[in-house]
């Protein structure tokens, strides 16, 4: 891939990726750091009294911390125009982008599906069969790091020319056009498109047993309620944050390859790009707040720290397990 086409906008491009990007960075810094630290402490405290996904949402927390602590380099990058800390520290901090996203994609799919599982089959899939989550996570992890190679390996190696440069400035290493479409394509489906459909499916499933409990006159004590409501913000965050990234990522891989040659679809492109990327770093701040509007336990947690954990799984026993671990 040669970047043999030369714009007259280049550097206007240029000038407006790196304004966008250090004030949307900047904006979602200290929230993300924030609502992330406090999930943590959150479920740390009640991960071993709820049986509702927990372990997937710690694992989310973990996967937006490792995009934030990469901000401040980033932020620093885009606003002077230069990268002062050394080639493996880009590499790295270019890495844990798509790591943090592959990563939440896949825990996000997870907390859908368990939730889903729980309210479709409370019986079957019930707290004390649950150990298993933490195998799924460990292998998450351990696809994710793997697969999320091949991004810093697209790039060519340090040279004199990019010393300076780091993350989408870095120069494209060349690889045959087979190749490149096969990496695409398998980043698409596996990456994008069928956690789509397993959302959505969740999503569907979770509203038809309500529906179901609904026209029987069962009552559910709101529990498959709060199960629908975390399903569809899974499906929001996945739709807002990832779709649009992987709708344009094919896109701005025609204009890396000089697919495509005219200078203005190139740019209306490549600028398209930059907010689907900024919408899907997003993820890091808008997850926190999923957790919030989503889990009464969660709430209550973060409202009243003090409440005594003996206290709480004595509730637990009295309300059933039901009521004190709503999420």
């Amino acid at each position: 891939m040669n970047h043999s086409i030369n714009c007259s906008d280049d550097s206007d491009l240029k000038n407006y990726q790196h304004n966008v990007y250090a004030v949307v960075y900047s904006v979602i810094l200290a929230p993300g750091l924030l609502g992330n630290v406090l999930a943590l402490w959150v479920f740390r405290i009640y991960i071993r009294e709820t049986k509702r996904a927990v372990v997937f949402m710690m694992n989310l927390a973990v996967a937006d911390l490792l995009q934030v602590l990469s901000l401040p380099l980033r932020i620093y990058y885009y606003m002077n125009d230069h990268w002062s800390f050394g080639h493996a520290l880009c590499m790295i901090c270019f890495y844990l982008k798509y790591v943090n996203m592959y990563a939440s994609i896949y825990f996000l799919v997870w907390i859908s599906v368990r939730r889903c599982q729980l309210t479709v089959c409370p019986l079957k899939y019930n707290s004390s069969k649950q150990k298993g989550d933490v195998f799924i996570c460990a292998a998450g992890w351990l696809i994710v790091f793997i697969a999320c190679l091949v991004f810093p390996w697209l790039r060519e190696s340090e040279s004199e020319t990019s010393a300076s440069q780091c993350f989408s400035e870095l120069p494209m290493r060349p690889i045959p056009a087979e190749v490149a479409w096969v990496l695409l394509i398998l980043a698409e489906l596996l990456g994008f498109i069928i956690p789509l459909v397993v959302v959505v499916a969740c999503s569907i499933l979770t509203a038809g047993s309500l529906r179901k409990v609904a026209g029987e006159g069962v009552p559910d004590h709101g529990e498959k309620r709060r199960a629908l409501k975390m399903v569809l913000c899974c499906a929001i965050v996945f739709l807002l944050c990832f779709a649009p990234y992987h709708v344009t990522m094919p896109l701005d891989f025609l204009v890396k390859a000089d697919t495509l040659k005219d200078c203005s679809l190139r740019n209306q492109i490549q600028r398209s790009h930059i907010m689907t990327l900024c919408l899907a770093s997003l993820n890091c701040s808008l997850d926190p707040l999923m957790y919030y509007f989503t889990s009464d336990e969660f709430r209550r947690r973060l409202s009243k720290p003090e409440m005594p954990e003996t206290f709480n799984r004595r509730l637990s026993c009295l309300t059933g397990g039901e009521d004190a671990e709503d999420d």
